[in-house]
């Protein structure tokens, strides 16, 4: 029986140098064992490239661009370019922020969805309160226009939960969904990449899942954007 191919990555930036060891370390004990990892980068200069060659990580020298989002959506073409040129049978979206469990390729690979997403919380400000909320949204239930972040207590335990969008920081895509959907920003909307790869997977008709047993890590305490222009 094949064992799927899967191709593990992410854009980044020295921004994130401070998260490189722990995400080096989290990619190579994945137990899954048909994996290759490959890491882009869209500084400015080739020091943060050089650091994480240093630390046995295949990676790709991309461009700068002025824009995080353009430097992203980029970057993260050039992987999924590589996804099908390549013949890979899925692409594990995993930021560098994101330290996932072991066995995170084995937990979403199972539930034979097109894709699925692990779980990692992040920090917001709503209604002057700082909360920790997962980046998972549901319909809802009074207007399935609207989203609502997902409830901590809708993701406990070991179940596979339909959602409406999620982050990109872990995330198994299928290769056939690639085939069909670039990643993409809109000027003029003030949202990253993902909540419109999530729009386009929702008109192609794909579903979306997370699995609520991969728990990871996310490193958010060391960078902030406040004087990245997006």
């Amino acid at each position: 029986m094949k064992i799927p191919k899967i191709l593990v990555g992410c854009p980044t930036a020295s921004t994130h140098g401070y998260c490189l060891k722990e995400y080096a370390n989290a990619v190579k004990s994945l137990t899954y064992p048909n994996y290759d990892v490959l890491i882009v980068d869209n500084s400015k200069d080739d020091s943060y490239f050089k650091r994480i060659k240093s630390l046995g990580l295949n990676a790709i020298k991309d461009e700068y661009f002025e824009k995080a989002r353009e430097r992203i959506v980029h970057s993260r073409n050039i992987l999924r370019k590589i996804v099908l040129e390549k013949g890979y049978d899925y692409f594990l979206s995993l930021e560098q922020d994101v330290i996932p469990p072991k066995d995170v390729i084995e937990k979403l690979i199972r539930h034979r969805k097109k894709i699925v997403s692990g779980v990692y919380f992040s920090r917001y400000k709503i209604n002057g309160k700082i909360m920790y909320l997962p980046l998972l949204w549901k319909e809802k239930k009074d207007n399935k226009k609207l989203m609502r972040f997902s409830k901590p207590e809708e993701i406990e335990g070991d179940k596979l939960i339909k959602i409406k969008k999620c982050g990109l920081g872990c995330v198994l895509i299928r290769r056939d969904v690639l085939e069909k959907i670039k990643f993409r920003y809109v000027e003029e909307i003030l949202c990253f990449d993902d909540m419109f790869f999530c729009e386009d997977v929702e008109k192609n008709g794909f579903g979306l899942y997370c699995d609520a047993s991969v728990k990871c890590k996310h490193l958010i305490s060391g960078m902030s954007w406040k004087n990245i222009k997006k």
